[in-house]
């Protein structure tokens, strides 16, 4: 009997299932599970986290949706009432009006100008044929850039104040505001314009001409930047404020270019805003930014330019807070840390005490009496402060012991000339009545005149010099022409009769500086001959210093010797360096150009830079000048701050 067989071996059997587009790696991740069964297998912690994080995005969204909403309507849902609002103090000049819409005035199209020249700036003879012209007009662009470049690469590291301020990048500020209980807004004293402006004579119509070409360019190539660049057709920023639409805003207003202020007035509403993190530096950003908005606010009587002036205001304060009470150089308007430069803890002299102007008004105008304060404790440390010679005042000030640097060194040039402009013009905006300040003012141009002044051989020429350890120097610079207008403005106001005499000697000085560089401009800084010598004039210019920088000074000194004095001589003078402007600075494409070389009108190599203070002042100063009419800006009613901005008087002669 044979035995039953084996059992069959048992076999193990592997099922797979593919699927397109997958592969299996030995994990259990492909499997399909439902988010809720991932949900709850992670931990309480993790789901926690997750919880959290996606209300923290959610009330973000929120908020960010909010605050866009807000300004939107803000900016697009005005009402029309909001739209009219004036405040207390009305407009002291009437509405602007178009220049084609005044009677006498040439309809809007290029104007000739009796020129000095040829029309537009060139490197070649005047006598070249048209197309030759073009051709240069080209060639000088290219080269003006190619220089420019090379110059902005050699600079890049330091920024220069204008006024000769070093500025370093630093941080600054406060956001607004505390306002003080106390007094209510104040009305101006300043009295009204007649209410139909009188016609632009052809002179003015020049300046207005001269207005709307640099304008053209600034609108075209560089709107709502700080500075025009017309050779290379861009810009360049230094605050990244608007500076020239700010610093030009009451200009367009006394020419009377409603449309071009009206539509910078909607920039200024609808772009201009201070909450950025950005340095500026307290001097120039105060009369530039703060001293424009206070006097586009007076002429045109527009709550808007007071608000914005308020909240730049607040955001400045922070560099006062120092051990000394005299403020830092720099501030953030943003962050609101201020700092000195970063190679010394010293400001200049000039800047620190010519913001008081500005300050005071802002403070009078806004019942917050915290910027008038900060303003003045400047002055009254500087007024007692050791190491002034006869009331001349060294050009450093440290920002931590509040005592001068630096001793021994006397100018009115760059880092001291607005002290002393300061000293008067406040004494003046506060009628007369701080004697403090005019005793200053006084003493200071007694020791002008015993330590700074002498004459030139051949001519005869007054001029102020500087004075270093007691060595004199015959080097003055362009800056020290606001002298003679500002001497001419105190005579007006009852101060000795031999500073008119004065700032008429000084006036030919600054005249001759101008005409005698080939090109009818003026250098940055020249040397006076001092002993006579057959083949030399009186004004000497090094290489260094020939260039221009479209500067007002002497025709800011011009208005004010011919308002006070009615000579014509003086708006002839101007009108010769209006010419010389327009001859060899105007850019064809639109703006004005600094110049390297004003010995050399065949190519005064332009530098490409159109500085805001050439609409801010200098086409300001020269409408002015060619005006007939005193009570245009009366010097009764207004004091103009070192940026030709012009603020009210507080309490005039015979004012209530």
């Amino acid at each position: 009997m044979y035995p039953p067989p084996p059992p069959a071996p048992r076999r193990d059997f592997v099922s797979v299932t593919l699927s397109a587009g997958r592969t299996y790696d030995g994990s259990k991740s492909w499997r399909r599970r439902s988010c809720w069964r991932k949900w709850k297998q992670l931990s309480r912690l993790q789901r926690n986290v997750i919880l959290f994080l996606l209300t923290f995005l959610m009330l973000c969204g929120l908020l960010c949706y909010a605050s866009v909403a807000d300004q939107w309507r803000a900016g697009n849902g005005r009402s029309a009432e909001e739209r009219k609002r004036r405040p207390v103090d009305p407009p002291v000049l009437p509405a602007p009006r178009k220049a084609e819409d005044l009677p006498g005035v040439l309809p809007q199209k290029p104007q000739r100008h009796f020129r000095r020249g040829p029309p537009n700036l060139q490197i070649r003879a005047p006598s070249k044929g048209s197309e030759d012209r073009r051709q240069d007009d080209t060639k000088w662009r290219d080269e003006a850039v190619g220089d420019a470049r090379r110059e902005e690469r050699h600079t890049r590291r330091t920024v220069v104040s204008w006024r000769g301020a070093v500025i370093e990048p630093q941080p600054g500020t406060e956001l607004p505001t505390r306002k003080a209980e106390a007094p209510p807004r104040p009305s101006s004293q300043a009295p009204r314009i007649q209410n139909q402006a009188a016609s632009p004579n052809e002179r003015q119509r020049a300046v207005i001409d001269a207005f709307r070409h640099a304008w053209a360019g600034y609108r075209k190539f560089a709107w709502g930047h700080d500075e025009l660049k017309p050779v290379s057709r861009s810009f360049s920023e230094w605050f990244g404020l608007g500076l020239t639409l700010i610093d030009a805003l009451d200009t367009m207003w006394i020419l009377g270019l409603k449309k071009e202020f009206e539509e910078a007035r909607k920039w200024v509403s609808k772009k201009l805003r201070f909450q950025k993190d950005v340095d500026v530096n307290l001097f120039e950003s105060t009369i530039r930014i703060l001293g424009g908005l206070l006097s586009a606010y007076h002429l045109s009587g527009d709550d808007l330019f007071l608000k914005k002036a308020e909240d730049f205001g607040n955001r400045l304060m922070p560099a006062f807070r120092t051990p000394s009470k005299i403020p830092y150089s720099d501030v953030n308007i943003g962050t609101g840390a201020a700092h000195p430069p970063r190679w010394t803890s010293d400001s200049t002299v000039a800047e620190v005490t010519s913001i008081q102007l500005e300050f005071r008004e802002l403070s009078r105008l806004t019942g917050n009496k915290k910027f008038q304060e900060a303003a003045e404790e400047v002055t009254r440390r500087v007024h007692s402060l050791p190491g002034k010679k006869d009331g001349l005042v060294p050009m450093f000030i440290n920002t931590h012991s509040g005592l001068f640097t630096h001793m021994g060194v006397f100018t009115l040039g760059a880092r001291a000339d607005s002290y002393y402009e300061y000293l008067l013009k406040q004494w003046v905006q506060g009628g007369k009545k701080e004697t403090q300040l005019l005793e200053d003012y006084l003493e200071a141009i007694e020791g002008i005149r015993r330590h700074l002044l002498r004459r030139s051989e051949p001519g005869k020429l007054a001029f102020v010099g500087e004075l270093a350890h007691g060595r004199f120097s015959a080097k003055m610079d362009h800056l020290v022409c606001f002298l003679p207008g500002t001497l001419a403005l105190g005579a007006h106001h009852g101060l000795p009769a031999d500073h008119m005499e004065l700032a008429r000697a000084l006036m030919d000085t600054c005249y001759q500086m101008n005409r005698q560089m080939e090109t009818g401009l003026s250098p940055e800084i020249v040397h006076f001959n001092l002993y006579p010598q057959n083949d030399r004039k009186d004004v000497q210019v090094k290489p260094a210093d020939r260039h221009n920088l479209l500067r007002p000074e002497t025709v800011e000194s011009l208005f004010y010797l011919h308002r006070l004095t009615g000579d014509p001589k003086y708006q002839d003078w101007g009108w010769e360096i209006l010419q010389s402007f327009n001859t060899y600075t105007r850019v064809p494409s639109g703006g004005y150009s600094s110049i390297s070389n004003v010995q050399d009108p065949l190519n005064p190599q332009p530098r490409d830079k159109m500085e805001s203070f050439f609409l801010g002042e200098t086409l300001k100063y020269l409408y002015l000048l060619f005006s007939d009419d005193p009570s245009l800006l009366s010097l009764d009613a207004y004091v103009f701050n070192t940026e030709a901005h012009p603020l009210p008087i507080w309490a005039p002669p015979g004012g209530a």
